[in-house]
C-alpha cells in the first residue's frame, strides 16, 4: 500500500513539475528563500568583534565576506532580471558595522527576490554583460548565482565553526 501511495505520489509531482513552463527560473526562485534563510542566519550568529576575523592572513575578513555576499547579489540579480544594479549611496565598506552589513545582506536578497519574479526561462538565453564585460547567456547569471550562495554559506560556516560557533544549518532543531 506504502509503495504505491510512493509512485502515485512521484506521478502526480512529475506532472505538476511538467506543467511548469519555467522550470529553471521556478526552481531558483525556490530555493532562494532557504539560501537567504542560511546566509543572513549565518552573517547574525557572527558577533560583531568578530566581523574583523580572518582565518589566515590570505583569506578575506568575515567583514569582507558579507560585502562581498551583498555585491555578488546585487550584480548578478541585476543582470538576471534586467534591472540596474542597487549602488548605494554611500559605498558599502567591510570595516562597517554588523548591523549595516546585515541589512545590506537582507536588502540584496529582497533585490534577488523581485529580479528573479522579472525572468523567466524564455529569457535565459539572452545575451548580458558579465564580469570584465564578457558577453554570456543571462543563464551563466543565474547558475553562478546559486553556486555563489551555496559556496558563500559554506564559507561563513568555516568561519563560524573556526570561531567556536555553529552554522545555521548544524545547529539543533528548537
Amino acid at each position: 500500500m506504502k509503495r504505491a501511495l510512493v509512485v502515485l505520489l512521484l506521478f502526480a509531482a512529475t506532472a505538476v513539475l511538467a506543467q511548469d513552463k519555467n522550470p529553471v527560473t521556478s526552481v531558483v526562485r525556490e530555493i532562494l528563500p532557504r539560501q537567504q534563510k542560511n546566509l543572513v542566519a549565518a552573517v547574525e550568529e557572527m558577533p560583531a568583534d568578530k566581523f574583523a576575523y580572518k582565518p589566515t592572513e590570505q583569506q578575506m575578513t568575515f567583514g569582507h565576506l558579507v560585502l562581498h555576499i551583498v555585491q555578488s547579489n546585487n550584480y548578478l540579480c541585476s543582470k538576471i532580471g534586467d534591472l540596474p544594479e542597487v549602488k548605494a549611496a554611500v559605498p558599502l565598506k567591510e570595516t562597517d558595522g554588523k548591523d549595516k552589513l546585515v541589512e545590506a545582506l537582507k536588502a540584496s536578497f529582497d533585490f534577488c527576490t523581485t529580479a528573479l519574479n522579472k525572468v523567466d526561462d524564455s529569457k535565459l538565453s539572452d545575451e548580458v554583460e558579465l564580469f570584465g564585460g564578457h558577453k554570456g547567456a543571462r543563464a551563466f547569471a543565474l547558475i553562478a548565482l546559486t553556486n555563489d550562495w551555496a559556496d558563500h554559506y559554506s564559507s561563513a560556516a568555516m568561519y563560524l565553526r573556526l570561531s567556536g560557533l555553529l552554522p545555521p544549518t548544524a545547529q539543533p532543531k528548537k
